[in-house]
């Protein structure tokens, strides 16, 4: 009976099996062809985006608390010297938790510490040095880093599909050309979009105190901001 049974089960599982991959073989309906086309959107950003956190530790709650405080009215005295709303600068998460002293079998509370992420973007790209060197003479703040990107990311996408389908179309032309043939209408097509992958973003490090010093940033161009789309299109046939 049970091999009966295992004979059974390895049949209804070959049957799936193979019904999965004749569900998922590509179908070309007579008189039509198949393409498939990549295209590019390529564009130097419009923002620039700043992330750091605060982090500070002490004895008490209160205390962390009241230091992570005056270390966020810091932080907004900054922007405001560089003419930034402080408001423009968003919150991603702020927490207040123990510290524990693990050394010991027995866990001793040492403190409490606070943490919290900030990112700002800006349009002006003039001030990144400025906040980014005024951040790190607070010596309030860690895990600076920059980022570029563009400010309406979609539009990017939909220019990269609109050169996809013309590459597309362009493509499956020339081979409807060469078979002798012309090239009817479009009947189906199915776009995906992908910004391309970019560096991890600089960690901004501790810099001089030297009001000379230029920042990290001064005279690079950041990187342009690549979006990519790939079409897979199905023409008709004359």
């Amino acid at each position: 009976m049970k091999a009966l049974a295992y004979a059974l089960i390895a049949t209804v599982l070959l049957s799936v099996f193979t019904a999965a991959q004749t569900s998922s073989a590509p179908t070309s309906a007579p008189n039509t062809i198949t393409v498939g086309a990549d295209g590019k959107y390529e564009a130097a950003p419009d923002t620039a985006v700043i992330q750091f956190g605060i982090s500070v530790q002490e004895n008490t709650s209160k205390d962390a608390y009241d230091h992570a405080s005056r270390s966020a009215e810091q932080v907004r005295d900054l922007l405001r010297k560089n003419s930034i709303e402080p408001k423009s600068a968003e919150i991603g998460y702020f927490s207040l938790e123990p510290v524990y002293d693990y050394r010991n079998p027995k866990r001793k509370l040492v403190g409490y510490r606070v943490n919290s992420n900030v990112t700002l973007k800006l349009k002006d790209f003039a001030k990144i040095g400025p906040i980014v060197q005024g951040l790190a003479d607070l010596d309030v703040t860690d895990s600076q880093s920059i980022s570029y990107t563009l400010d309406n990311i979609d539009a990017a996408k939909i220019k990269a599909a609109q050169d996809a389908v013309r590459r597309a179309h362009a493509e499956a032309a020339a081979v409807a050309e060469s078979a002798g043939r012309g090239l009817g209408e479009l009947s189906h097509i199915s776009v995906d979009t992908f910004e391309a992958p970019r560096p991890v973003p600089m960690r901004a490090m501790a810099m001089a105190r030297d009001a000379g010093a230029p920042a990290p940033t001064a005279e690079f161009s950041p990187q342009n901001v690549t979006v990519t789309a790939h079409v897979n299109a199905v023409f008709a046939l004359k």
